[in-house]
């Protein structure tokens, strides 16, 4: 039995893929704590990391907090994200060195056992899922909540990953998830899931004082002052950058820009292995006639301005598509060719959550035409759909943040 005293004393423990720059992932952690201003946090990923300097948070190596905490009745939120389906092979290529990225990938190829054995050393225990955390590491944990958490290929990961997953959840004291193909595969195994769109819905609502002062410092300041006429937020994945697609690319960002009037700023969701790349938006750019701008910054709230104070986002990325449909601006998604027909996030959260005109991605081919069909939509209905999915999101939230003794 869990005594009062140290439950007063514990603390939560907000942990996710909040370990590396992912745009998603470090507002998922601003979020959760802003819910949990009343109680005692400490940040925790797979790896101890500092990325406070980017707007994330500083994290420690989670298992360190379990040899100092094991035996207390902390509680455990994973913060959101794609935790469900993120290998551990993943999640080390994602946290490695981008110098060091590839040479792990290719080691894990060719020796993947005794590669995954000293990921394992480095992490502090053994896991085939290493975002989701049961009672092994944390036995008198006072209570493991899930916060809209995202799997949308549970299906198509192996079987003894997916046994371990499912174990792990079924221990859990609540599981909301962030889409209905989620849901229903965790219902398959026999695990009841609640249903609540993404915590990032709910970014301009919580922190609209710290969106409109970083909109008037830093690079977002100098964007807004080079477009005058309005700028269109532009990211994509690095494996968007092969010559034929970045060329189809900017045959469709031309034809935005000179329908609109608007400038192209390209901006990075991710700087982690995997995610976005600055020479894939210069070669994009040097096919593009009219002016642009590469978007240095990876701080994540210059980040989320930039995009509040745009007319539009064209991306791949899920919380750019996410951030803009809070901002209520016109948006497209569309998918990296490495997606190809593969079941995938982004397409399964338009499906559970975006306007029936943009409930599926756009074809590159059409970006042109899919944007001219987002702008005809109302600024009216864009704010009262951002207002909807912040309460449907706060309502979760009162349940998955209460307060536990």
């Amino acid at each position: 039995m869990v005594d009062a005293e140290s439950t007063q004393k514990a603390p939560t423990l907000l942990f996710g893929a909040h370990d590396r720059h992912n745009f998603g992932d470090l507002l998922f952690a601003q979020v959760a704590a802003s819910y949990c201003r009343d109680r005692p946090l400490l940040a925790a990923g797979l790896v101890a990391r500092d990325l406070s300097g980017m707007g994330g948070m500083a994290l420690t190596r989670v298992a360190d907090l379990s040899k100092h905490y094991g035996h207390a009745a902390v509680e455990i939120v994973h913060v959101g994200g794609e935790l469900l389906t993120t290998s551990i092979a993943e999640a080390a290529v994602m946290l490695a060195e981008p110098k060091a990225a590839g040479a792990l990938a290719l080691r894990l190829a060719h020796a993947r056992k005794p590669v995954l054995r000293e990921i394992e050393s480095v992490l502090g225990f053994r896991t085939n899922a290493p975002y989701v955390l049961d009672r092994t590491l944390f036995p008198r944990a006072r209570r493991i909540v899930f916060n809209a958490v995202g799997g949308a290929r549970l299906a198509h990961i192996s079987a003894a990953m997916r046994r371990e997953v499912v174990a792990k959840l079924k221990s859990a004291d609540l599981i909301y998830v962030r889409e209905r193909a989620t849901q229903a595969a965790l219902a398959d195994a026999g695990i009841s899931a609640k249903l609540a769109p993404d915590p990032v819905a709910i970014v301009v609502e919580r922190f609209a004082e710290r969106i409109d002062q970083a909109r008037r410092a830093g690079e977002v300041a100098a964007c807004r002052q080079r477009f005058p006429r309005g700028f269109l937020a532009v990211q994509f994945s690095a494996d968007c950058g092969d010559e034929h697609t970045l060329d189809e690319l900017a045959r469709q960002l031309e034809t935005i820009r000179a329908g609109s009037g608007l400038g192209i700023v390209f901006f990075r969701a991710g700087a982690a292995p995997w995610h976005d790349d600055l020479d894939v938006y210069r070669r994009c750019a040097q096919r593009l006639q009219g002016d642009c701008w590469i978007f240095a910054s990876l701080e994540v709230w210059q980040i989320v301005a930039l995009l509040a104070s745009s007319q539009g986002f064209v991306g791949t990325s899920l919380h750019g598509t996410i951030v803009a449909a809070a901002c209520a601006l016109p948006r497209v998604s569309f998918l990296s060719p490495s997606l190809g027909q593969k079941t995938n996030k982004l397409s399964a959260y338009l499906e559970a959550w975006e306007l029936p005109e943009l409930a599926a991605p756009s074809p590159r081919a059409r970006l042109a035409q899919s944007f001219t069909c987002a702008l005809g939509i109302s600024p009216a209905r864009y704010r009262r759909h951002a207002k909807r999915l912040a309460a449907l999101y706060h309502r979760a939230a009162e349940e998955i943040f209460a307060a536990s003794s």
